[in-house]
């Protein structure tokens, strides 16, 4: 097994410069450092995790803290772990996913056996429990979602509440008198994810503010016939100019194809618009009117502050609520304005 000691012997240096360079602590010149390099390149040197931890206390690991549940939108958090796992890497870090439902526990397990130095968290609920547990681990830990109390945590996210504005405020410049919100499946509406109200909070304003009437057809099961059963409410609710929003990104597309089956087109009978992901929308027949996630943006946005809370020595991040604004585009399911 190749060694530190050989990559020193081969580049005509000490064994500790070649550790410097590897941690990047101590100033090297520009020609050791080339020495260095080529010697690890040549002999193909792999430094030992177990080692490197122990001496620099770090395991160069993030735990990611994702609960996958029957019906979850694992396709639309695939954005989000991918750009997580690339920030770590770009940091030289490693990515744990923790996908098991182990609540507090879970976390507990993972900085008190020293498996990460910092996790992230994902799928938060309005009032989460593992929030004040998270808050007293030893190691930084950042929310992707906004609880209604973070107990001091530095979170991440869409503003959800400007998403609904921004789809309220198209409906309504298409002349709709009345808004139909098709929500979300019965576990994401039982556990009250953080943005389900933080949604619904800015479509009602900004109904108020247009002077229409906005109604709210939820829960929605998970697959076709809920996705049938929810159209067949909104158009018995929503009259002649029906305006539709799906901030429910999984239904998006069985809620497009129970109009169509319907006879109903988006963009010519009604208008339609999902909060989704820009792909997703772009490709869905018609390509659909959405607000957009901004998936890897939030993700990014939440490493880079990951990274400075675990920079000892750097400055920490003040702002403790990070809101990521989301962007409409629109496509085919929307009215043109009258």
């Amino acid at each position: 097994m190749v060694t530190s000691r050989d990559v020193a012997r081969v580049a005509g240096v000490s064994q500790s410069t070649v550790s410097y360079v590897m941690s990047g602590r101590r100033s090297i010149s520009a020609e050791t450092r080339k020495r260095v390099l080529d010697a690890i390149e040549q002999l193909t040197y792999q430094p030992n995790a177990g080692a490197r931890a122990l001496a620099s206390q770090r395991t160069q690991v993030i735990g990611l803290v994702v609960r996958f549940r029957p019906g979850a939108d694992t396709t639309g958090l695939l954005p989000f772990i991918e750009t997580i796992a690339g920030c770590a890497r770009a940091e030289d870090h490693d990515v744990l996913l923790v996908t098991a439902d182990e609540g507090s526990a879970g976390l507990t397990r993972l900085a008190g056996r020293t498996l990460c130095d910092a996790i992230v968290m994902m799928d938060i609920e309005a009032d989460d429990a593992r929030i004040p547990v998270a808050a007293s681990l030893r190691v930084p830990v950042i929310l992707i979602g906004v609880p209604d109390d973070s107990a001091g945590l530095h979170c991440v996210d869409v503003d959800f509440a400007e998403a609904g504005r921004l789809a309220v405020d198209e409906l309504a410049s298409a002349g709709h008198d009345r808004i139909v919100v098709i929500g979300h499946a019965p576990d994401v509406v039982e556990r009250d994810i953080n943005f389900v109200r933080r949604f619904q909070r800015g479509a009602d304003a900004a109904a108020d503010e247009h002077g229409v009437a906005i109604e709210l057809v939820s829960p929605v099961p998970p697959n076709r016939a809920g996705a049938e059963d929810a159209v067949r409410e909104a158009l018995a609710r929503g009259g002649e100019r029906t305006g539709i929003v799906v901030p429910n990104s999984p239904a998006v597309q069985p809620v497009l194809q129970a109009l169509l089956d319907r006879g109903v087109v988006p963009g010519r009978d009604v208008s339609l618009v999902g909060l989704c992901t820009d792909a997703s929308a772009e490709a869905s027949t018609p390509a659909v009117t959405n607000v957009s996630l901004e998936p890897r943006d939030v993700s990014r946005r939440a490493m880079e502050i990951l990274f400075r809370l675990l920079d000892r020595s750097g400055e920490r991040p003040t702002e403790l609520v990070e809101l990521i604004r989301p962007r409409l585009t629109r496509r085919d399911t929307t009215l043109p304005a009258p």
